[in-house]
């Protein structure tokens, strides 16, 4: 399908992880980015999440805040204080929406947050723009 939505990145080679303990939440989010060929890992927890990114890199969290166990705040506290996860992009997909909880996911690290429900178009462009900003860093 269409694999140069980037500049020029083939982004097959990618692994994007979605962390939302709803399925119906991850079943949607993976429809949405289905056009793409992202290699699509999901999890249930922040736990979860924490324990695939240790498995195996992950190139683009989707992340959910409310989450029982450790919500989606301290996986991001705890990605952005670790060398090999500092600089992965993360966008928070959550019904929390005060400018509080937004305030907060940014200054604990988040790149972008998205309100659900969700736009497909604003995950698409989320996403996109990510991943150049991720590829022209490391470039």
């Amino acid at each position: 399908m269409n694999n140069n939505i980037t500049q020029g990145i083939d982004v097959s080679s990618l692994s994007v992880l979605v962390v939302d303990d709803v399925p119906l939440n991850i079943l949607l989010i993976k429809k949405m980015l289905s056009q793409y060929t992202f290699e699509i890992r999901t999890a249930n927890s922040g736990q979860a999440a924490l324990d695939a990114i240790a498995e195996k890199k992950v190139d683009l969290l989707l992340l959910d805040l409310m989450m029982p166990g450790i919500d989606g705040f301290e996986v991001i506290r705890r990605l952005r204080a670790a060398d090999d996860t500092k600089d992965l992009p993360i966008i928070i997909l959550s019904a929390l929406n005060s400018e509080q909880d937004i305030s907060k996911g940014f200054q604990l690290g988040a790149n972008d947050f998205i309100n659900k429900p969700i736009i497909m178009e604003k995950l698409i462009n989320s996403v996109t723009t990510q991943i150049n900003l991720h590829a022209t860093k490391k470039a």
